[in-house]
């Protein structure tokens, strides 16, 4: 499908997105980069890493992996600490990295329930509070007036209730606490524009294959469209997100 965007609209900009080599994740890496952002990756597996990048690189868009957990402190001021020396700058910042599993609420251990906190919620809070000196007015590569863009992938599970999605609901309620809280003090602090993006069901991403398989062409009956979301729709709205980024 052709962009509604300006091919260059993002010309000049310097994205870091976790959870950005697949899925969801990769989509808004391609589109950003094919908007005119240089793009850095950061993820768990290496060879998802560089198959990604490699991808990226066919289309032309300045790319690195960086490979990391956003559960561990070091690795994500690694990751961005990449970025600055490769780009010199940094102007989006993209939180899509998460976990996920069906389970049961009697048959999930704490330990299970607290993984997928660590990664969606900590994680976010973790990647934003190490870039905030990257991405506020003045910061390094960035205008002494303006700050730059977050955008946090959360999901529409706890907006009722989902079965056997009890932990990841509740962290990604706990990802939009925190996109609220960050866009009214970093908004208003450093000029930092902090926006969400809750994906419903999307076709061809691990979130359809693995979590409802066989289920997703009969549900389409129930959804307002009747058919699922595509990545491509939600990376358009990653691109519409972080075009406001002066």
């Amino acid at each position: 499908m052709e962009s509604p965007f300006k091919p260059d609209v993002l010309k000049g900009k310097v994205a870091l997105l976790t959870g950005g080599g697949s899925g969801i994740g990769f989509e808004i890496s391609r589109q950003l980069g094919l908007h005119g952002a240089s793009v850095a990756v950061m993820g768990r597996r290496k060879p998802v890493l560089d198959s990604a990048v490699a991808a990226l690189h066919l289309h032309g868009i300045p790319a690195i992996g960086v490979e990391g957990d956003v559960r561990k402190r070091d690795d994500v001021v690694r990751a961005l600490e990449s970025t600055i020396k490769r780009f010199g700058r940094l102007d989006i910042l993209v939180n899509a990295a998460a976990g996920n599993f069906l389970v049961p609420a009697e048959d999930l251990s704490p330990n299970g329930f607290r993984t997928v906190i660590d990664i969606d919620s900590v994680g976010t809070f973790t990647v934003c509070h190490e870039a905030l000196k990257y991405l506020k007015k003045g910061g390094p590569g960035k205008e002494p007036s303006c700050g730059g863009t977050i955008i946090n992938i959360s999901a529409t599970l706890h907006y009722t209730a989902t079965w056997y999605q009890i932990h990841v609901s509740a962290a990604k309620a706990a990802v939009d606490s925190i996109t609220r809280s960050l866009a009214l003090e970093w908004g208003t602090d450093y000029d930092i524009r902090v926006n969400g993006i809750a994906p419903g069901p999307i076709g061809d991403t691990p979130g359809v294959s693995k979590l409802a398989p066989g289920d997703a062409l009969s549900s389409r009956e129930q959804m307002p469209l009747f058919k699922l979301g595509e990545k491509w729709d939600i990376a358009m709205a990653a691109v519409y997100l972080a075009s406001g980024a002066d």
